[in-house]
């Protein structure tokens, strides 16, 4: 985990200083700022039954939607976002369609400018769940293939608040600090309740609960710390970085366990309408798993601007 950790800043730092210096210098105004990007990505992949260097048929689609609308008046700030992610992908000889990604994630925080700095005391609000069921794979007696529910739509539910103090230098490069952050896990009971799905329960013991929540209880309260940080830069003409880091250490219980939430986007746009997209997701969450979990993602697809 410090390994990773120290690799995040050696990214972020060098990506910021850079934004910071290349960004122009131009006077924030007053009033609404609203952007929006939906894209989808789509991969196929087909062969017949003569094909003799081996594959599977398969299919693969990402609908990607991300949308910010941001308020300033004078010294007041107001940043919101709004992230939903959904991915499928279906292989000729399973009997299932499975998730790739599936993420719905809401940012609120509003600042108060420090004099005529580029510090804000701060508070923010950050929700964060999934759409759709996750199943737990394996095969019944027969050899055939059986899912069974382990998460669903607010099942974990991720809730984090809190007052702090904001770094901003533009919409494109923040970072928050928060050294008092609330934060409540929300679970169903349909997966807590010892005797009624006892698997899942048994599933997840390792890491000490079904996300950090014990049996028969459906929330968990923590109080901690927590740092997010967003960095969004051109790297060359139409290539953009984006980064995104959050972490976060609970003062209640194991507080030398930082969560660790890390995304790397980068946009590479052909034309208006088509971009090639590359995602890297790191995460660690001792109350979900005893380790690492890391995403990848590339693709190109149809994005629509708004």
């Amino acid at each position: 985990m410090k390994h990773l950790f120290f690799l995040v800043l050696f990214i972020i730092v060098p990506l910021g200083i850079f934004a910071q210096e290349t960004e122009e210098k131009e006077a924030p105004k007053d009033g609404w700022s609203k952007v929006g990007n939906l894209s989808l990505l789509f991969s196929q992949a087909a062969f017949n039954e003569e094909w003799t260097g081996g594959g599977t048929s398969n299919y693969a689609a990402n609908l990607g939607l991300a949308y910010d609308f941001n308020y300033r008046q004078g010294k007041l700030v107001w940043d919101n976002r709004i992230v939903a992610d959904y991915g499928i992908t279906k292989q000729k000889d399973q009997e299932f369609t499975r998730k790739t990604n599936d993420r719905l994630e809401f940012n609120s925080l509003v600042g108060k400018q420090i004099k005529e700095s580029n510090w804000y005391y701060s508070y923010f609000l950050n929700f964060k769940t999934q759409l759709t069921s996750g199943y737990v794979y394996s095969e019944d007696t027969n050899g055939n293939e059986v899912r069974t529910e382990a998460t669903k739509l607010l099942s974990p539910g991720y809730i984090q608040t809190g007052p702090g103090l904001l770094w901003k230098k533009s919409d494109n490069l923040k970072v928050n600090i928060s050294p008092a952050t609330a934060k409540l896990i929300i679970v169903s009971s349909d997966f807590t309740d010892v005797g009624t799905n006892q698997a899942v329960i048994d599933a997840f013991n390792d890491a000490g609960g079904y996300f950090g929540v014990e049996a028969n209880e459906s929330t968990r309260f923590e109080f901690g710390a927590s740092i997010s940080a967003y960095a969004k830069i051109s790297l060359m003409k139409n290539v953009t970085m984006e980064n995104v880091l959050n972490l976060y250490s609970n003062y209640l219980e194991d507080p030398q366990n930082v969560d660790i939430d890390y995304t790397l986007n980068l946009i590479m746009s052909v034309n208006k309408f088509i971009t090639a997209n590359a995602t890297l997701q790191a995460i660690y969450d001792d109350n979900a798993v005893q380790g690492f979990q890391i995403r990848e993602a590339l693709g190109i697809g149809v994005t629509y601007g708004f």
